[in-house]
C-alpha cells in the first residue's frame, strides 16, 4: 500500500475568494473524487488549525492507494486534473511524500 500525502500553503486571496473559501472548495473537490476514481482507497483533506506558525502549511491531503501505478493513474485522471488546476491557481507552495506501508 502507498500513502500519498500532499501539503499546501495558499494565497490569502485567489480567484476572487478568500483563503478559507478556496480551501473549502479544494477540500470538497478532492473529497468528491472518492468513489469516482477507482484507484483511491482512502482520502481525507485536513485544514490546519495552527494559524500562528509562519512555517505551518494550510491544508493536507492524506490518501492511500494499492500501488504507485495507482497513484499515477489518479494523478492522470481528468477529474483529479481539474481539481489540481484550481488548487494550483490558489497555492503558494506544495510538498508531497509517497511511501510504502
Amino acid at each position: 500500500m502507498i500513502k500519498h500525502i500532499v501539503m499546501w500553503k495558499f494565497k490569502d486571496e485567489a480567484e476572487g475568494k478568500s483563503k478559507v473559501e478556496n480551501i473549502e472548495i479544494i477540500k470538497k473537490d478532492l473529497e468528491d473524487l472518492v468513489g469516482v476514481i477507482p484507484q483511491i482507497r482512502t482520502l481525507e483533506v485536513g485544514v490546519n488549525k495552527n494559524t500562528e506558525s509562519k512555517t505551518a502549511f494550510d491544508a493536507v491531503l492524506v490518501s492511500t492507494f494499492d500501488t504507485m501505478e495507482d497513484v499515477a493513474a489518479y494523478r492522470a485522471d481528468p477529474r483529479h486534473k481539474k481539481a489540481a488546476a484550481y488548487n494550483k491557481l490558489c497555492r503558494i507552495d506544495r510538498v508531497v511524500v509517497d511511501y510504502e506501508f
